[in-house]
């Protein structure tokens, strides 16, 4: 196709064009392209409409009267402008409605949360709203061009005084690039541009109408290659129900609660029922299957559904007719440099308009004070009335600021006989005065116009910044494993000889609830290990010892084993942990000789070491045949070391005699007060070192307290904790707290009773307005209480122990003072200071101690050489 040509015949038999197809390709696509990328898809920098946008909001300024019209007539008149029919007019202008910036809205305009569309355009109504009459419209300022029949004219670009661009937003798809400028801040794009007139940098973010809670750390000032990472706001209204209250930008309720649906199908999360209750508010309500964690479904909500999604901005606008990518940051430095050029040119007019004013004015009085009118009575032609008034000016031209012109004359003469015969010489001078005074203030304005331009920015601040609060929180998201959260939606089975293991395999021996994200582990009897990913049948090797799921990064996870070593006939003992693996890849866990095979191995989750019991054969020359063996003699070694050797001698059996403890001590937990996370990665604040039924203590500012685990899939909402730490049923709760009834402060002491986990108590009063402001289990606690008596203020220091006796965690307490409390704070004192670095560094020397260990447990320790040295340790 590429090789044909077209021939035309040109009505001369021996004179043929030949036009190659490729070329006309080219050129159409290239228009074509061209077309769309700036008609069509694509923002300008200076309004940053698109001209569908642009055409609808001109069609609405020639209609306004400040009443309502039918969105049908508004999309008639827009269609003078724009020639792509009435349904791409009314869906814009329907998106434009929704943003509730720039149109005013009556009826049914559908609703951006839902998803649910707006109205027939004949049912609906519009009008521009006051802030697009003050921000977007001036017709002096306004570069005009004709419509595209001729017939009318259209702005190339409105004026706008204000970065629209970026506070609504923008989304399109042109030909070979595409365009996705995120809604930012009424409020902070202000604030921001305030700043750069200023001098100073900016930083705007993102901010959703739907809320949420957003992730900026690689916006990357919204340039292409950047992320955003939005998450639905989920609360937890009980322990068997979820409420999510605001969801990410861009999904609906329809389409979350779809995700949700197709995620309890799939098995990733376990719920009972959706409700969608949304009204005037988004209200989503998730009842939970029986048994399950209310926070590890917050998790699996996030990992499976959209309740978490990642948008990719992509900043492209129309610089001088071409598409060029910046930042958010470029973009509303120059919004604000031409805002202060806009505002300079109607300055600018403003003071040609005053000066004209002000040079008739004066023209007038000079015309009717001395009579000049009087002159043109002889006057036979307009020639020479035009020549009489001129001369008349002739005395008082040097003090005009312009030349005269015979537009000026003729003015003069159209002043009719009534006014000439009422002319007050006093309001007059009063009017010229007034105008010289504004005259001034212009000029004062246009020499200093930086700070005019920022008390421009002040009064838009002022006159339309109420109700234009940040809706979406910022804050840094954690990173949430699927295979963590994931619910158990499969069994996984082993059939030990065959060697197959998989969900598949119900015939065969059950051993746990499994997701079918997770990974299998299989230890064999020839001592070689495999992990591979969970399917319905897979082989894995003949003769399994040990089948599992496998966590990666799993610390604790520890493996006692005793194998007999084929090359030496000797029995090795070894504890070990499996790093970083390839899947479906065979390690070898023994020194890989021919013969060699496994006689005892147990997987202990939390590094337990049992006592186990050695039988040797009847044949073997040992004197002693039968004796026990302590798994936590010997370090926990990498899965490659050859391990320490048990006896030289045959052995029969080995039998377990005793269930071990843990040899790995407690799990160091910190609290991350960013994203509201336990960890064990040493991030944020740490709460202690935990062990078995070890208990958080968790001290909400309503008032509530909270026993929970220390389960890392635990989340706190971390602008409502005020205290959290490792739980010491001994230690007193000092708390003062403001009484909403009486609007007073109180202060109680009291042991915490209960036991029940992950159930909040209240322990103040239950009034609305009632909130925590101090709360302390130090031993001796002291506050900060500023007091106000008369006019005066008075610091006070009190010692919480001595102000009152422990109480149960029911009582009211004892009202803080008799003066009214201004403010409360805690005095850190020394002593716990103290506690507190010293709890640090006997962390900081436990884990000195295990690195050293780690060095120990790397080197080979050979147990064999000496007879009396395995006597005494009771190896053979």
């Amino acid at each position: 196709m590429s090789d044909e040509n077209i021939t035309v015949d040109s009505g001369d038999e021996n004179l043929h064009t030949s036009v190659p197809i490729t070329g006309m390709y080219k050129e159409w696509f290239l228009d074509y392209a061209s077309y769309v990328i700036l008609e069509r898809a694509v923002p300008a920098i200076e309004d940053g409409l698109k001209p569908v946008q642009r055409r609808i909001l001109h069609a609405m300024k020639e209609m306004d009267d400040g009443r309502f019209n039918k969105v049908a007539n508004i999309i008639g008149q827009s269609m003078q402008y724009h020639p792509h029919g009435d349904q791409s007019i009314g869906d814009a202008m329907v998106n434009m409605g929704q943003k509730e910036l720039l149109i005013e809205t009556q009826g049914n305009w559908g609703d951006v949360r839902t998803g649910d569309g707006a109205a027939a355009a004949r049912y609906i109504e519009a009008r521009l709203s006051k802030f697009a009459l003050d921000v977007v419209f001036n017709p002096q300022t306004t570069e005009w061009q004709l419509s595209y029949d001729g017939r009318k004219r259209e702005p190339v670009t409105l004026p706008v005084k204000f970065p629209l661009l970026l506070a609504q937003g923008v989304e399109g798809i042109a030909v070979g690039l595409s365009t996705k400028i995120l809604p930012h801040n009424f409020i902070e794009l202000i604030e921001a541009s305030i700043e750069i007139l200023r001098g100073n940098k900016s930083n705007v973010l993102p901010d959703f109408m739907t809320g949420g809670i957003a992730d900026f750390s690689e916006y990357n000032e919204g340039h292409r290659g950047g992320k955003v990472k939005i998450r639905a706001r989920i609360e937890e209204e009980d322990s068997k129900t979820l409420l999510i209250k605001e969801i990410p930008y861009g999904v609906t309720t329809d389409s979350l609660i779809d995700s949700i649906l197709k995620a309890n199908d799939k098995g990733k999360i376990k719920i009972k029922k959706v409700v969608d209750n949304t009204a005037k508010d988004v209200e989503i309500q998730i009842q939970l299957a029986p048994g399950v964690s209310p926070d590890v479904t917050i998790d699996a909500l996030y990992a499976f559904t959209d309740c978490e999604i990642s948008i990719s901005p992509n900043a492209c606008v129309i610089i001088e007719d071409k598409p060029v990518f910046l930042t958010v940051n470029n973009i509303l430095e120059y919004n604000t440099k031409q805002t202060k050029e806009l505002l300079k040119k109607e300055l600018e007019i403003r003071r040609g308009e005053l000066m004209e004013r002000l040079l008739f004015s004066s023209l007038e009085k000079i015309f009717i004070e001395n009579r000049i009118y009087r002159d043109i009575e002889e006057c036979t032609t307009w020639d020479a009335v035009l020549e009489a008034i001129d001369r008349g000016l002739d005395p008082y031209k040097p003090d005009f600021y312009r030349e005269i012109t015979q537009e000026d004359l003729i003015r003069l003469t159209e002043i009719k006989i009534k006014r000439i015969s009422k002319f007050d010489a006093f309001k007059a001078d009063e009017l010229m005065k007034r105008l010289q005074e504004e005259v001034k203030e212009v000029n004062y304005n246009l020499k200093h116009l930086t700070e005019y331009s920022i008390k421009y920015y002040q009064n838009l601040l002022d006159k339309y910044g109420k109700g234009r609060e940040r809706k979406t929180e910022i804050r840094a998201l954690d990173t949430i494993e699927a295979t963590v959260v994931a619910a158990n939606n499969a069994k996984l089975y082993v059939n030990k000889i065959d060697g197959f293991v998989g969900y598949g395999l119900k015939k065969d021996e059950f051993i746990c609830d499994c997701s079918d994200l997770d990974d299998v582990i299989v230890l064999r009897r020839d001592g070689k290990f495999m992990v591979s990913k969970i399917q319905e049948k897979g082989f894995m090797g003949k003769d399994i010892l040990y089948a599992g799921i496998f966590r990666k990064n799993d610390d604790r996870m520890t493996y006692n084993l005793i194998y007999l070593d084929g090359g030496s006939g000797r029995s090795m003992v070894k504890r070990f942990q499996i790093g970083g693996i390839t899947r479906d890849k065979e390690y070898d866990l023994t020194k890989g000789t021919k013969g060699t095979k496994v006689l005892y191995l147990t997987a202990n989750p939390n590094g337990e070491a049992e006592l186990v019991t050695v039988y040797l054969t009847q044949g073997a020359k040992a004197r002693v045949k039968v004796f026990d063996f302590d798994f936590a003699e010997i370090e926990i070694k990498g899965r490659g070391a050859g391990g320490n050797i048990l006896t030289r001698y045959p052995v029969r059996k080995i039998q377990l005699k005793m269930e071990g403890k843990s040899t790995l001590g407690g799990i160091n937990i910190f609290y991350d007060t960013v994203v509201g996370r336990l960890n064990t990665d040493q991030r944020g604040k740490l709460i202690g070192n935990f062990l078995g039924d070890d208990k958080i203590l968790v001290c909400y500012r309503n008032g509530d307290y909270e026993l929970t685990s220390f389960e890392l899939t635990n989340r706190y909402e971390p602008k409502d904790v005020v205290l959290i730490e490792k739980f010491d049923i001994q230690k007193v709760i000092s708390a003062i707290y403001f009484d909403g009834g009486t609007k007073n402060f109180f202060v109680k002491r009291f042991l915490i009773e209960t036991t029940t986990i992950n159930k909040r108590f209240n322990f103040i009063t239950d009034h609305k307005q009632s909130y925590l402001k101090v709360v302390s289990t130090s031993s001796q606690p002291q506050v900060s209480v500023t007091l106000t008596k008369g006019k005066e203020e008075e610091v006070m220091e009190y010692d919480l122990d001595m102000l009152i006796d422990v109480k149960g965690w029911k009582a009211i307490g004892n009202k803080l003072s008799t003066y009214p409390v201004k403010d409360v704070s805690l005095i850190i004192s020394e002593k716990a200071e103290e506690e507190e670095s010293s709890m640090e560094l006997e962390e900081g020397n436990e884990e000195v101690t295990d690195s050293d260990q780690e060095l120990e447990v790397g080197s080979k320790i050979d147990l064999s050489p000496k007879k009396d040295e395995d006597e005494q340790l009771g190896l053979f």
